[in-house]
C-alpha cells in the first residue's frame, strides 16, 4: 500500500472512529507521520489541508472547531483549542467581490486573494469562538479571550481580547501567584516558558 493510500485509510479510519464514538481520545499521529500520543482532537473538529499543519504533541482541540492549514498552520506542544474557533490561512472573500463571476476562471493570483501561515506558540490557550487570520504569529504562553478575532503578530505571555484582538494583560503576572503557591511546579513551567515570572523566582 504506498504512504498516500495508507494516509488516506488512517484519516478515513480516525474519522469513522470519531463520528462512531464522538468522544475525544488520546493519540493522534501528524500528516508527516509522527505518533503524537498525548494529543487529542474532538471528532467534531474540521480540519482542511491536514498536510500543511504541523502539530506537536500535548495539544488539545475540542468541539466544532474549524482549521484550514492550507497556507501552513502550525500549533505549538501544549496548545489548548477550546470549542468553535475558526483558524483561516486564506481568503476569497475580496477577490470573490472584485471578480464576480470571473472569479471561477481568474489564471493566477487573484487581486485582494490573502494567504499566509498562522503560528500558534507552545502552551496558548485559544478561547471559544475565537478567530485567527492567515499571516498570524501567536507567541508562546498566549491567552486568546473567547470571541477574539486575532491577526498579526502576538507576543508571549499575552492576554489578548477584542475585535481586532488587543493585548490587554500578561499571563505572568497570574502565574507568578500560582507558582508562590506551589513552587514544586517551577520546573514544569520552565521547561516551556524558558523562565519564571519576576515575582516567582527565589
Amino acid at each position: 500500500m504506498s504512504a498516500w493510500l495508507r494516509s488516506v485509510f488512517n484519516r478515513c479510519r480516525r474519522a469513522l472512529w470519531r463520528a462512531l464514538f464522538f468522544r475525544i481520545v488520546f493519540g493522534e499521529r501528524s500528516a508527516q507521520g509522527q505518533v503524537l500520543p498525548h494529543t487529542r482532537i474532538a471528532p467534531s473538529t474540521c480540519i482542511e489541508g491536514e498536510r500543511q499543519l504541523q502539530l506537536a504533541d500535548h495539544v488539545f482541540i475540542g468541539q466544532f472547531n474549524f482549521l484550514d492549514a492550507h497556507g501552513g498552520l502550525t500549533i505549538g506542544e501544549g496548545v489548548q483549542i477550546t470549542n468553535f474557533v475558526s483558524i483561516v490561512t486564506h481568503s476569497s472573500h475580496r477577490s470573490l467581490r472584485l471578480l464576480g463571476r470571473g472569479y471561477a476562471a481568474q489564471q493566477g493570483p487573484a487581486p485582494g486573494y490573502v494567504k499566509g501561515p498562522v503560528e500558534i506558540g507552545p502552551y496558548c490557550f485559544i478561547g471559544p469562538h475565537s478567530l485567527i487570520e492567515a499571516n498570524t504569529r501567536i507567541g508562546r504562553g498566549v491567552v486568546v479571550c473567547a470571541y477574539a478575532q486575532v491577526r498579526g503578530e502576538v507576543p508571549d505571555f499575552a492576554i489578548v481580547a477584542g475585535q481586532p484582538a488587543r493585548v490587554i494583560g500578561d499571563v505572568r503576572h497570574g502565574d507568578a501567584k500560582l507558582l508562590a503557591q506551589y513552587p514544586w511546579l517551577a520546573a514544569h513551567y520552565q521547561a516551556w516558558a524558558k523562565e519564571l515570572p519576576e515575582a516567582a523566582r527565589p
